[in-house]
């Protein structure tokens, strides 16, 4: 989407609005740094209707929810905001700890709504069968992003013994010298996207090695430069990005990938349980 559209969909719709969208509609043009920031409820407060009322707005414009109407209004942003301001903007200094409880866990319901809706299933079948065929796997993941990245080394090292998250920015050419075109480089980036992210896939692309990225819509700097693109929403009322949704993709991975393989992965954690024993790694 172009970073005007979403309100030129508002203009071009003007003349067919019901009043209480029209106060809507004019709300959002007027108040384009601070709407974007804005949950369903808080929207409907401020504009003076009622939550359900801007839901249906949204579904009036075309969105598939308010949730993606609220992203395509940050997208139209012209410049990145930092945290502090995104704070600032999605800050309700009178809101209760039970209020937000419950607004930040509506937000990540929505997330995995629109994530299941958008998602490309060839995609995620042929990550699949390339997780699978790599020689070797290749984890880029930074800042936050890493604990996604850090559960997913976990499971699929431990039942395909070839994964690897490059913890170290410093050491990416050490670990990237012998890439090869069977090898797949899995990256995951969310806005603000880090530089090395995208200097590392791009270095991964030159080589031919496959790539594949985890990211949060398709105006992500991350691509461009995947063969394969699983889209996850991220967006909710705080200025940190919500995991939820791109977390469950990667529980679908690591579940599909094990299910398609599952006699060699008995025959591991069969291994596994016995070393486990022998070392006594559970409490009993």
């Amino acid at each position: 989407m172009y970073e005007c559209e979403v309100y030129d969909r508002i203009i071009n719709h003007q003349d067919t609005m019901s009043k209480a969208h029209r106060k809507i509609a004019g709300y959002l043009v007027e108040n384009r740094e601070t709407a974007p920031f804005l949950t369903a409820s808080k929207l409907a407060k401020h504009v003076g209707v009622g939550e359900a009322t801007v839901i249906r707005f949204a579904f009036f414009l075309n969105f598939k929810g308010y949730p993606d109407l609220q992203r395509h209004l940050q997208e139209s942003l012209q410049r990145k905001m930092t945290s502090a301001e995104v704070l600032a903007k999605t800050t309700d200094k009178d809101g209760k700890p039970e209020d937000v409880v419950t607004e930040i866990l509506g937000d990540d319901i929505q997330n995995l709504k629109i994530t299941l809706e958008q998602l490309d299933t060839r995609h995620f079948e042929e990550a699949v069968r390339q997780i699978i065929e790599a020689e070797n796997i290749y984890i880029i993941a930074y800042r936050s992003a890493a604990s996604i990245a850090s559960f997913m080394e976990f499971y699929l090292d431990m039942v395909l013994q070839n994964t690897e998250l490059i913890r170290q920015g410093d050491g990416v050419s050490e670990h990237l010298l012998d890439i090869k075109d069977n090898d797949l480089v899995i990256g995951f980036g969310f806005s603000r996207y880090t530089k090395r992210t995208v200097e590392v896939l791009r270095y991964a692309k030159q080589r031919g090695a496959r790539t594949l990225v985890i990211t949060d819509h398709y105006m992500s700097p991350l691509v461009p430069l995947g063969d394969l693109k699983l889209i996850a929403a991220t967006e909710i009322n705080s200025f940190i990005d919500s995991f939820s949704a791109p977390l469950s993709i990667v529980n679908a991975l690591i579940t599909a990938v094990t299910r398609t393989e599952h006699v060699k992965v008995e025959k591991r954690l069969q291994e596994l349980e016995g070393l486990w024993e022998n070392f006594d790694v559970f409490e009993e």
